[in-house]
Parts: C-alpha cells; structure tokens; sequence
C-alpha cells in the first residue's frame, strides 16, 4: 500500500504473478487503459459544442521480456494451451511494485482474463555478449488498479 512520500517509487522493484505463480520479468510494457468518449449535441443546445458522453474501455496488450532462464515450463504450457484452442484457459495475471524494502506492493496492476497472444524467442549470436531475451505479449479484458 503507498504511503505518503516526497519521492515516487523507482520503477525496477516489480514482480508478476501468474495466477499464483511469481514468474521472473526483466520489462513489463503497455500497462494502461483507455476510454472512449462519443460526441452529441442535440440541435436545440443553447451552446454551441457537443457533450462527452463516455463510452466503452479498451486495454492494450501486454508485452513481458526476460532472460531465458531454466523454469519456463508454467509459460509454455499456457502458450500450448491457447495456440491448441482452448478458450478457457485465461488467467489472472498480477504485477506489483514494489517498494525499495521489498515488504510488499505499493502499487498493483491486475490483468484479468489474460492469454498469450505472441511469442518471441531470443535473437541467438555467436558473436554477441547480450543475455538472451524472450519476449511474451498478453491479451486481456480489463485492467485493474490496485493500491
């Protein structure tokens, strides 16, 4: 929970849950949300400019990335899943800052109904010196703040 302070909360103390399970990101992107708003005015309006009348949400997808690292087997089981058509199996999907102590979240981003969109493995270089990334795209259905 944030507490009042003179300074914001860094922003690489985070954590994602996948549904129970902590899984290990180095970025997580595309957190947001936005409202449409539609136009109207009826033609006897004593002013003239339109109202905002407010519409439906819509969320971005998600882009996760990390570093391949030996458990990735919850993440590639989900991915199979989908890619072989099952519809249901959405999950919730938690990401938490964290405060500089690590006692817990002070901020929270819940992706409810998410499912893996889009895989990318790692660009593979015998000459390069970089940690290989693999990067994983979700969709959802709403996105929750939480604090």
């Amino acid at each position: 929970m944030p507490v009042p302070r003179e300074r914001p909360y860094s922003q690489f103390n985070f954590q994602v849950l996948i549904g129970t399970a902590p899984a290990g990101f180095q970025e997580v992107s595309g957190l947001g949300l936005e409202i449409t708003v539609a136009e109207y005015r009826n033609g006897n309006e004593p002013v003239n400019s339109p109202r905002k009348i407010t519409g439906m949400h819509k969320v971005p997808d998600v882009t996760l990335k990390r570093g391949v690292i030996g458990e990735v087997e919850l993440l590639h089981q989900w991915i199979q899943a989908v890619r072989n058509g099952d519809q249901n199996d959405r999950r919730t999907v938690n990401i938490q800052l964290q405060d500089e102590a690590h006692t817990g979240p002070v901020q929270q981003w819940v992706l409810n109904e998410a499912r893996p969109i889009k895989y990318t493995g790692p660009s593979l270089t015998a000459k390069g010196t970089d940690v290989a990334i693999e990067e994983l795209v979700l969709a959802c259905e709403r996105i929750d703040l939480v604090s």
